[in-house]
């Protein structure tokens, strides 16, 4: 449980030092990996594993957005799978479906 936070920085440090993303996108994913963060907080203690798998999934799509020249398929999968994440908290905690749904549109507005 204590990687969460670790795998969210990851994630924000992976999109501030990206020369592939542009400013505004930069900013607004930014803004939702910051609400991200808010969100699975309390969720961690009870569902640790589940939260884990979310974090992961949305460090792999960004890690695949910022590479995607290389590999376009792994990047359009990796955002699949992060909206895929989500799918059983969809009645629970609505709040995390809407920010990682806006979190993987938002990585496949991008191109991929």
């Amino acid at each position: 449980m204590d990687q969460i936070p670790e795998r969210i920085a990851q994630i924000e440090a992976t999109l501030r030092n990206s020369a592939n993303i542009p400013e505004a996108t930069r900013q607004e994913l930014l803004d939702l990996v910051a609400r991200l963060k808010v969100e699975v907080a309390p969720m961690a203690q009870t569902h640790g594993e589940s939260v884990g798998q979310i974090a992961g999934s949305a460090d792999a799509a960004v890690q695949a957005a910022v590479r995607r020249e290389e590999q376009p398929e792994e990047a359009a999968q990796a955002v699949e799978g992060l909206a895929a994440s989500v799918r059983d908290f969809e009645v629970s905690h609505p709040r995390l479906v809407q920010i990682v749904d806006r979190l993987a549109v938002t990585l496949s507005n991008m191109g991929i």
